[in-house]
């Protein structure tokens, strides 16, 4: 990854071929900001539980956002009210 900082957001909508196409972006995006397929796997599953916590509790609508920024890769589960889920992952050295 550079050194420059790097920000993507969508929305869910609790659909249920959300999974499977949230996934896919979410390796996307990971892979992007230079982490090894075995990292971006588990952090998709992390952040998959974060959204399926919520959708059971009934939260359909979520902005997630990855933010890259000094060294450090932030993923945040944001919606409706509710606290924010976030978690934080240092980048891979380049």
């Amino acid at each position: 990854m550079s050194d420059h900082d790097f920000f993507f957001a969508l929305e869910t909508s609790g659909d249920p071929e959300r999974d499977r196409m949230l996934d896919e972006l979410a390796r996307a995006v990971l892979g992007h900001v230079g982490f090894a397929a075995l990292a971006a796997d588990e952090l998709t599953s992390v952040l998959s539980a974060a959204l399926a916590d919520r959708a059971a509790n009934g939260q359909r609508r979520c902005a997630v956002r990855f933010l890259a920024r000094d060294g450090e890769l932030q993923v945040v589960v944001a919606g409706d009210g509710s606290s924010e889920w976030r978690t934080t992952r240092p980048l891979p050295a380049s």
